[in-house]
């Protein structure tokens, strides 16, 4: 292992993968959403990127445990129960496995994730 295998989010070229959520899944609008997941370990339980997302709303359930950090937009995290958190650039916080709830997307928005798929 040397050097050469540091990723650089700032010189990675990785391929844009373009999606829209499948329709079951989204409450509002149809977002298009960009995903440039720069790192992938070798066991495939550990990711890290760049996500964006076009304004809408839709169902969520974290399988994995999420650090993220909003670099642009503003966004609203709900819960199952209602309880809600908006997200503004410079925002730093982790989203556990086993939440669930909806994220809202008010102005587009980028995050960088880091996000680690425990294994049961």
């Amino acid at each position: 292992m040397s050097i050469k295998n540091v990723v650089d989010f700032s010189t990675a070229n990785t391929q844009a993968e373009r999606y829209h959520l499948p329709p079951e899944k989204v409450m509002k609008g149809n977002p298009e959403q960009v995903l440039h997941n720069h790192y992938a370990s070798p066991c495939g339980q550990l990711n890290a990127g760049m996500w964006e997302s076009d304004v809408g709303q839709w169902d969520v359930n974290f399988t994995e445990h999420e650090y993220c950090e909003i670099l642009q937009g503003v966004s609203v995290l709900r819960d199952r129960e209602g309880n809600a958190k908006t997200l503004r650039a410079g925002d730093r916080f982790v989203i556990p496995a086993g939440f669930k709830g909806t994220w809202e997307v008010l102005e587009p928005c980028r995050k960088m994730y880091v996000a680690f798929e425990q294994k049961v």
